[in-house]
Parts: C-alpha cells; structure tokens; sequence
C-alpha cells in the first residue's frame, strides 16, 4: 500500500490531477504540489478549494522546485513524504524526475515520452532512447514505474491491450484515431504547450508497418473517419509516443496514430514553419536581440489553459483495431467521448487537459491499493487492463465500443 501524492507540474492537466487526487484523496493521503513557480501551485489549490473537491480533510501543499534538478525533487519527494509521484510538467523533465524516483524509491507516472530539448525526433523506438534504458535499475530498486499513462498514450494503449486479449484472436492493426471536435473562440491556439504541439509535428512521422518503420511528412497522409457523436472528421498520419511501445508489444500488427487537424490549423501551422518561425536556434534581431523563434512564437500564443472557459464540444478519442476473430475478419472501435464544457465545470480545465490528468490518477489509485504497484518499469499495454478503464468508467472517462453486435457502454 503506498500514500501521499507529488504531483509534478501546475498547468492544466495538473489542475485536473489535483482536483482527481483531491476527490480520491481518503485513499491516497496527503496531496504536494509543485512546480518553478509557487504561485501557479497555489492557484491550483485554490481552484480545489473554491469547488470544494478535497473528499476528507487533509493536507494539500504547494511547492516551489526546479523540476530539472535531480537532487531538488528527490529532497522534495523525501521531505513530503510522497510515495507515488504524478509527473505532468513538460516532457523536457521526465529523466531527472524518474531519476528521483529511483533514488527515492517512489513510484513514478507520467503522461508523454521524454524529449531532449536538443533533439527533434529522435531514432525510433522512442522510449528505447531514455526510459527502457533504466528498466533494469528500475527492477533492482522494486520501483513502480508507469509510462505515458494520460489518454494518448495511456487510455489508448489499455484499449489495444483490451482488443487483443478480448476481441480478437490476432491482432493485424491498431489505428489509433484522436478528434477534438471542440471550438475554444481564439484566432488561433494551441491545445497544450505550443513549444512541445510544434515540435511533435515538424519531425518525421513514424508509424509501424509490415514489420519496420515508415517514415512519412506531416500532413503527407490523411483520411476521413466517420466516428460516434463528432461524425465524418478528417485525421492525419502523426508521430505519437504510444507508436512505438504498441509496436513492440504487438510487432506483427501495423500501428499509426492519426490526430484530426482543421485546414485553418494547417495553414497557420505551415506559415509559421516555412518562415522559420518554428525553428529552435536563436537568431539576432537588428536591434542585437537574441531569440528564439519558436520561444517567440509560445510567448505571443495564447495560454492554452486560459482556453477553458470558453471551450465548448467534445473529443473522440479511441483504438480502431482489426484482425481475425473466430477465422473471420474483425474490426472494433474501443473509444471515449468527453465534454469539454463538463470537464470545465468540475475541474476548471478543457477536455484535452482532462483527459490526459484523469488517467494518472486512476493509476495511482491502482498503485495505492497495490493493483498496479509491480516493481518495475512499464507501459500501460504490459498491464492488465480492466481495472483501470472500470476506474475510468465510474471517474469520467467511460469507455465504449462498437463492433458487429453494435454500439455500446464497455462494463467490467
């Protein structure tokens, strides 16, 4: 049994975990959260308190620490007494937070693969160049650690698992398909950090094929799904993380990860690139400024948490998933639909930013009343999968299906 939550990070999807945590908080004990800036940690607290979300009395602490530096998280980690650490601040930090963990004995969840911020798209599979590489340490300390457990990936990789183990007999592709069919107002914006948004998609596309990597363009490939409630919604071929452990789980299937762009966001999009606005080395200005463009391009965006209140429609998000059942083809669509104005009213944040805070906190859950505490590094698909989207179910991410016997409510 494991207690006491450090969440990592005070932006939107942190919001949600807080308030997750603060409603689950009779079972994972006392709440820490921390980021750069104090003052975010304690709006974050502040937007508990206001809607009252704290299910029992107990502590929920704010916290300054530089999340890039080792020795700071694990003296933090030590002093709060945390077992289970929630990482959710830029992807930039998840070494030197995991390495805490280690050090600490914690268990450690994230919700994206780590990034060098050097480095764009790196040689796959990603998780090959960081975190399998401490698999074995992992083992040797008995630390849990969780992968990419937010909704893509994480949810998305529970649904392949699910498909493989329940509906079908052999796997032959996993299409996993996000829409958000919501409208925030703005000109323009991006739904989670600009910085990390742009660079997922100037690198190559990567996507598991016939047995080997494909590599592909942004917005080189695209088609038009015809999903439940958001309807006909055109997506495209894109670089994702759960890519590349989906392929090592499931090498024989092909895996691609298709995300629905609008043209209005592609136009932007390849302005901003063809004029090198989305480049990461510094330039000089006349004035003998030195920038760097896309630092820029962040800086005059809108905050993507500011998009909130005013987000109205839902997403889709879910695994399209064929192969053979019984001798004959199959097909199925394990997927979710959340509201963005509904995740608003609970939590204060968007869709996009609850449904990735939500899964991670189910997962602590699970490692809390040792479900899901096993000891070692791994992702979501190397775990079994109904505990965790029946704690979904009843927190407010249901999952659905539709197959040949129709549409329906997935119950555990």
């Amino acid at each position: 049994m494991k207690r006491n939550v450090l969440i990592i990070g005070a932006g939107g999807v942190a919001q949600v975990v807080a308030h997750k945590c603060a409603q689950a908080n009779d079972r994972l004990g006392d709440l820490h959260i921390a980021s750069r800036t104090l003052a975010k940690c304690e709006a974050v607290i502040a937007s508990v308190q206001g809607k009252g979300a704290m299910k029992v009395p107990g502590v929920f602490a704010a916290h300054a620490v530089d999340a890039m530096d080792t020795g700071a998280v694990a003296a933090l980690i030590r002093d709060t007494g945390a077992q289970i650490v929630i990482n959710v601040g830029s992807s930039f930090v998840n070494m030197t937070v995991l390495e805490a963990c280690i050090e600490t004995g914690v268990a450690y969840l994230d919700t994206a693969i780590h990034e060098d911020p050097a480095k764009i798209c790196e040689t796959p599979p990603w998780y090959g160049n960081y975190e399998w590489q401490r698999r074995e340490r992992c083992a040797q300390a008995g630390v849990t650690a969780i992968l990419g457990v937010g909704f893509d990936p994480g949810v998305v990789n529970a649904y392949a698992r699910l498909a493989a183990d329940d509906h079908l007999d052999r796997v032959h592709s996993i299409d996993i398909v996000d829409i958000n069919a919501g409208s925030h107002g703005r000109w323009f914006s991006t739904n989670f950090d600009p910085e990390i948004n742009f660079r997922e998609f100037t690198g190559t596309v990567y996507s598991w094929q016939n047995g080997v990597w494909q590599e592909n363009a942004m917005f080189e490939v695209g088609q038009v799904f015809d999903l439940p409630v958001v309807g006909p919604q055109k997506a495209y071929l894109t670089g994702h993380d759960e890519v590349h452990s989906l392929s090592a789980a499931y090498p024989e299937a092909d895996v691609r990860f298709w995300m629905g762009f609008g043209d209005h966001y592609i136009n932007v999009f390849t302005v901003l690139k063809n004029l090198g606005l989305l480049s990461e080395k510094p330039v000089v200005t006349a004035e003998g400024l030195e920038v760097v463009p896309l630092k820029l391009v962040k800086a005059v965006l809108p905050d993507p948490a500011s998009l909130a209140p005013d987000y109205v429609g839902k997403t889709c998000i879910g695994d399209i998933v064929r192969g053979v059942k019984d001798g004959a083809a199959a097909e199925v669509f394990i997927y979710n639909i959340a509201d963005h104005k509904e995740a608003y009213e609970e939590t204060g944040s968007q869709g996009i930013s609850y449904t990735a805070g939500l899964p991670p906190v189910a997962a602590a859950l699970l490692i809390a009343d040792g479900t899901w505490d096993v000891g070692r590094m791994v992702n979501v698909e190397d775990l079994d999968p109904k505990p965790f989207l029946n704690l979904l179910n009843g927190m407010g991410l249901p999952t659905r299906i539709r197959d040949a016997a129709g549409d329906r409510a997935l119950v555990f």
